[in-house]
């Protein structure tokens, strides 16, 4: 053992035990193309499998923001991962990408293996929703860097695409649909607006606030009583529901439909999003009162007094993706989403002009 070392404040022991840990999370990832296990210096994917003719590669890497910091005062670590896989791997998916493999990065000032265990747990189940590999990561302790009791994530994935059916945008016509796919809340964007709302107003994370609305059956956070009624969700609990992860049901849609442009709702909301798909002199058009904006934008758009159209330009408003699509190819691109749970509605249409107006 390295006394030395463990007298920096490193510990080797909890490193090792964090390996341990992990093993059977990794192993619950595993898909055709992968090469080898965790341990090695570099994680190894088989293409040549896959069968592809022309692939091409498409590569993201992400982090989840402070949304962290909402997970340090919750006490709350396995979800965070799948926030790590999430914006990831939807950045991919908007080019038609499917994404093969994952790597995470998770560093902190003192190894809590058990945390740590909590956090990768996270990260398998979003590379099970998305059908990639965790081939790899890094866990680094690094004492003095970080508060006691916190720590980053950070992701990178690798998808692939057949070149002639690579998705950037430049099929997108004027007279396009706009179909939205509904988020699952704030997702991982926005976060430092939202915990300075939360301090400005005194808001306590752990309260259960009407305005939130309830749940209508037991989920993360949500228990039911011995009469089976569920509680309403705390803010925190709230503010911590994952992002959704599109990839299969989006690949489905691509599959039959045709889909001329896609765009992964995050940070800086629809204005700065959904014009990335367009061509010069082209603009977007949304109505609002097509999909619902769930009532955490609401409660947000109260306490911290924000402009009604300025929440647009911040937050998903409860459309985590958009897909660009000829108008008869709406209908059957809704229902097969209907079928992964998704609801996804016309939220407005490709225009002549530029930017984005809400109408």
């Amino acid at each position: 053992m390295a006394v030395d070392y463990e007298k920096s404040g490193v510990s080797l022991e909890a490193g090792y035990e964090v390996v341990r840990r992990i093993k059977k999370h990794v192993a619950s990832t595993n898909r055709p193309g992968v090469m080898g296990g965790i341990g090695s210096f570099g994680g190894m994917f088989d293409l040549a499998s896959l069968g592809y003719r022309e692939p091409v590669l498409v590569s993201g890497t992400d982090g989840v923001g402070t949304k962290l910091k909402i997970a340090f005062a919750m006490d709350k670590h396995d979800t965070i991962g799948i926030d790590a896989v999430a914006m990831c791997v939807n950045d991919v998916l908007a080019q038609g990408a499917e994404p093969l493999f994952f790597l995470d990065y998770v560093a902190q000032g003192k190894t809590r293996p058990a945390v740590v265990e909590a956090i990768v747990a996270g990260v398998a189940e979003g590379c099970r929703q998305a059908g990639c590999a965790l081939v790899g990561g890094e866990t680094a302790e690094m004492p003095g860097m970080y508060a006691d009791g916190e720590y980053d994530i950070a992701g990178f994935t690798t998808g692939v695409v057949e070149k002639s059916r690579l998705i950037d945008g430049s099929k997108v016509a004027t007279g396009d649909v706009l179909l939205g796919i509904a988020s699952t809340g704030v997702h991982s964007n926005g976060f430092s607006l939202v915990r300075k709302i939360v301090a400005d107003n005194g808001l306590d994370l752990h309260a259960r606030y009407p305005e939130l609305g309830g749940a209508t059956a037991p989920s993360a956070g949500n228990k039911a009583d011995a009469s089976g009624a569920v509680a309403p969700p705390s803010l925190g609990e709230v503010l911590l529901t994952p992002t959704r992860i599109y990839v299969k049901q989006v690949l489905d849609v691509i599959g039959q439909c045709e889909v001329h442009g896609v765009a992964h709702i995050t940070g800086g909301g629809f204005d700065e999003n959904i014009p990335r798909i367009l061509h010069e002199g082209q603009g977007i058009e949304v109505k609002e009162g097509s999909w619902e904006i769930l009532p955490v934008f609401r409660f947000l758009e109260k306490y911290g007094k924000i402009d009604h159209r300025e929440m647009f330009n911040i937050f998903n408003m409860g459309i985590g993706m958009v897909l660009a699509m000829p108008e008869d190819q709406a209908s059957k691109a809704a229902g097969i989403l209907a079928g992964y749970g998704d609801t996804a509605t016309v939220i407005g249409r490709v225009v002549e002009g530029a930017g984005c107006k809400i109408v």
